[in-house]
C-alpha cells in the first residue's frame, strides 16, 4: 500500500501545544506543525478529489440504494458511512467532520435533536476535557520534565539504565499527562539533551534507541490507562453501548501485568536491536544535575498542579469504593486548576487548547446512539461480525482473534480514535446480543489499537519520527515485535488473570 506523507497526517486533532519545529536527520527537515497554520490554497489533485468523492458519493448512492431495510436505519447508516470515510480519508478535520454528521442526523430529520447530540451530554468528551486540563497544568508548571529528570537520575546513567529510566518516566507520566502526543514531547527534550551529553548525534544507536522507546510506549500506555483519548472513547463506548459500567481503578489493576511485561521486554528489545557505541556513556549524570539545578527548587505552581494530580489519582484508583464517575472527577479537578484561587491555569491558557478534539469524540459517541436507536447498529453488526461469532465462543481463540483483528483493522483506518469509534460500538451491540463479557471484548479491542506498525497509524509516532533519530523500518521491527509478545501475553493475563479481578 502507498505510504502518505507524514505531514499530511499530523491533522488539527494532533495539535495540543505551541508550534515545534522538530531537528531531523533525514535528507531535508521534517517540519512537525503543533498550531492551526495560516489558511492555504487547497490543491486539488487527483488523491484529494478522490478521497472527497468517496467520502460523499458513496453515502449518497447509498442513501438511495432500493434495500429491504427501514428507512431511518439505512439514511443513519449512510450518514454514518460519511462520517467513517471522512475520518478515514482525512478530508477534513476530525471534528469538523463529526460535528457535520450530527448535524446531519437533525436536519435529515433521521432523529431529533436530543439524540443527533447526545454524544456531548456523554461524559466521555468531558473525561477527555479533564486530561487536557493535566496536561497543560504539567507543561505548563514545568512539572512533568522536573518528574521525568527525578526518574531518570534516581534510576541511572548508563545506557541500559536510562533506557529503563526513559520507559518508566513514560509509563508514570501517563498519570500527570494523559496525551501521548506531549508526552513524547517532553521526554524528547529529555532525551536530546542526554544524547548532546554523551557527545552522540542523530544517528547513533543511543539515540535511536531513546526516541523509539519513548515514542512506541507511549502509544501503549495510552491504551492501558484510561487517560488518552483512544481508551476514553472506549470506555465510553463500552459503557454507552455494552451498558457495561467501567472502573478507573480496574482498567489499571487489569492492564498492569502486561505494563510491567512490556516495560521489560520494551527495554530488553531495544537494548539487542540497538546496542550502545560505547560501553561507557559519560556526562549523563552531570546533564541531569545540571538541568534540575537550572530549574531551581519546587515552585508553588509545581507543588499545587502536583497536589490537584495526586488528588485525581488517589479518586480515580479508589473509584470501587466511591463509585464517582472518573470523569467527573478529571474535570472538576481540572476546572478547579483554573479558578483564581489557585493560580495554575488562566482563561488565556484555554483559550489555545483545541476543542475540535472533544467535538471528534462526541460525535463518535453520538454516532454509535444514532445507529442503536434507528436499529442500524444491529444491521451493520450482523454484517460485519457475523464471521466472528464461532470465534468469540472458544476463550483461547477470542483473545487472539479480537487482538489480530483490531491489529489489521487499525493499518487500513490509521487514527486510533477513528478505528475505535467505528468499530466498537457494533462490537458492543455484538457481545451484548450473544450474551457475551463486553467489558472483556471492549478491553482487548482497545488494547488492540495499541499495536502499531507504520508512521501514520498514530500522532504520538509522527511526533517521535519527526526528531529524526529512528527511521521508519524502526518502528516497523520493533512494532511487529512487541504486538507478538503483547498477543501472547494477553494469552495469559486474560484467561486467568482478569477473572480474579472480576472480568469474565
Amino acid at each position: 500500500m502507498l505510504k502518505p506523507s507524514i505531514d499530511k497526517w499530523v491533522t488539527d486533532a494532533h495539535r495540543m501545544t505551541p508550534a515545534m519545529s522538530a531537528p531531523t536527520g533525514h535528507s531535508r527537515p521534517v517540519e512537525i506543525a503543533l498550531s492551526v497554520p495560516a489558511p492555504a490554497s487547497i490543491s486539488f489533485d487527483f488523491r484529494y478529489v478522490l478521497r472527497i468523492g468517496a467520502s460523499i458519493l458513496v453515502p449518497i448512492v447509498f442513501w438511495f440504494l432500493p434495500l429491504n431495510l427501514e428507512p431511518k436505519a439505512q439514511h443513519a447508516i449512510a450518514i454514518s458511512l460519511f462520517m467513517i470515510l471522512g475520518w478515514a480519508t482525512e478530508i477534513m478535520d476530525h471534528g469538523v467532520i463529526g460535528l457535520t454528521g450530527c448535524y446531519l442526523f437533525w436536519a435529515l430529520k433521521v432523529v431529533n435533536f436530543e439524540v443527533a447530540f447526545s454524544g456531548f451530554a456523554n461524559d466521555t468528551p468531558w473525561f477527555l476535557m479533564g486530561a487536557i486540563l493535566f496536561g497543560t497544568i504539567a507543561s505548563k508548571s514545568g512539572l512533568a520534565k522536573r518528574v521525568a529528570y527525578l526518574i531518570t537520575l534516581r534510576i541511572g546513567t548508563s545506557y541500559s539504565r536510562l533506557l529503563l529510566a526513559m520507559i518508566l518516566s513514560d509509563f508514570f507520566l501517563t498519570l500527570l499527562v494523559p496525551s501521548g502526543m506531549a508526552r513524547v514531547t517532553v521526554m524528547a527534550a529529555v532525551a536530546a539533551g542526554l544524547v548532546g551529553a554523551f557527545g552522540l548525534s542523530v544517528g547513533s544507536n543511543v539515540g535511536r534507541g531513546m526516541f523509539l522507546i519513548i515514542t512506541y510506549t507511549a502509544g501503549v500506555f495510552d491504551k492501558t490507562i484510561i487517560a488518552g483519548a483512544a481508551a476514553i472513547t472506549g470506555r465510553g463506548v463500552i459503557e454507552s453501548v455494552g451498558h457495561t459500567p467501567v472502573l478507573w481503578s480496574q482498567w489499571l489493576v487489569a492492564f498492569l501485568p502486561s505494563d510491567i511485561i512490556t516495560i521489560l521486554i520494551a527495554w530488553r528489545l531495544t537494548l539487542w536491536l540497538y546496542p550502545p557505541e560505547t560501553a561507557s556513556l559519560p556526562g549523563g549524570i552531570t546533564y541531569l544535575q545540571d538541568e534540575l539545578r537550572d530549574a531551581g527548587p519546587w515552585t508553588s505552581l509545581e507543588k499545587k498542579g502536583l497536589a490537584l494530580m495526586v488528588a485525581a489519582i488517589v479518586l480515580w484508583a479508589t473509584d470501587f469504593l466511591h463509585h464517582i464517575s472518573p470523569s467527573m472527577i478529571g474535570l472538576g479537578i481540572g476546572l478547579l486548576s483554573v479558578f483564581p484561587f489557585m493560580r495554575i491555569l488562566e482563561t488565556a491558557d484555554l483559550r489555545k487548547l483545541n476543542f475540535l478534539q472533544l467535538f471528534f469524540v462526541a460525535a463518535a459517541v453520538s454516532m454509535g446512539n444514532v445507529l442503536s436507536v434507528t436499529k442500524g447498529l444491529a444491521i451493520l453488526t450482523n454484517t460485519v461480525f457475523a464471521w466472528l461469532e464461532p470465534l468469540l465462543q472458544n476463550n483461547w481463540l477470542s483473545i487472539l482473534a479480537l487482538y489480530w483483528t483490531g491489529f489489521a483493522y487499525h493499518i487500513f483506518l490509521a487514527s486510533e480514535i477513528s478505528m475505535l469509534a467505528t468499530s466498537l460500538p457494533l462490537l458492543m451491540n455484538f457481545a451484548t446480543a450473544h450474551g457475551l463479557s463486553a467489558l472483556k471484548i471492549g478491553m482487548l479491542w482497545v488494547f488492540s489499537s495499541g499495536g502499531k506498525i507504520f508512521i501514520y497509524q498514530s500522532g504520538v509516532l509522527v511526533i517521535g519520527y519527526g526528531y529524526g533519530y529512528f527511521r521508519s523500518k524502526d518502528i516497523l521491527r520493533l512494532g511487529l515485535l512487541m504486538s507478538f509478545v503483547d498477543s501472547l501475553v494477553m494469552l495469559v493475563v486474560v484467561p486467568f488473570y482478569w477473572p480474579l479481578i472480576g472480568i469474565r
